[in-house]
């Protein structure tokens, strides 16, 4: 089976194949535009690109959406998380932290998948810390300054670790669990 992930980030596609490929899906990256709604829910957006792209006439698909919610910040970058790696980055949120007690916040990946008729959507979170610096040089986006654990970063941890934990890795176990019991794998 294919399966076409659509993201703009290679990175997202390689944690796909590795943790899809044990399943035997191949997964392709699909590299094009998907409008993205404006609103708190990770859940809306992934709901609005999936019927968006099945109404372009995709089929076999995958999109996900994740963000990072740090508590002290109320929530923020949260559904704006890819925005606020564009515009403050990684320094931008580390010197709104700075001070700040409270460094507990959480990954979470809403992943939608249609594969045939079937319509699959699945929420995946990894609690966690704000480091207080830049950690490690594996990942991409904010990995460098969450810790699952309090000692390292998602950037010095190996991508199959990485995996085995993340909010990805676990909404990808979840979505695996949902195509099995719906015998699509």
């Amino acid at each position: 089976m294919r399966v076409n992930i659509v993201t703009h980030n290679p990175g997202k596609v390689m944690e796909y194949q590795l943790a899809l490929g044990q399943l035997g899906i191949e997964a392709m990256h699909d590299d094009r535009e998907c409008d993205e709604v404006q609103t708190a829910y990770l859940e809306e957006v992934v709901d609005k690109e999936m019927k968006q792209l099945h109404s372009e006439g995709l089929r076999d698909f995958l999109v996900d959406d994740s963000g990072l919610f740090v508590n002290a910040l109320k929530g923020f970058p949260g559904v704006y998380s890819a925005y606020g790696q564009k515009t403050i980055g990684n320094k931008g949120i580390l010197k709104l932290m700075e001070g700040v007690g409270d460094r507990s916040a959480v990954f979470r990946c809403c992943i939608g998948c249609w594969i045939g008729n079937e319509r699959i959507v699945v929420l995946g979170e990894c609690p966690g810390e704000i480091l207080s610096e830049e950690r490690g040089d594996g990942g991409f986006g904010y990995d460098p300054i969450f810790s699952p654990d309090g000692e390292r970063s998602f950037a010095e941890i190996p991508v199959e670790d990485k995996n085995a934990i993340s909010h990805r890795g676990r909404a990808i176990s979840m979505l695996a669990d949902e195509l099995a019991a719906r015998k699509l794998v």
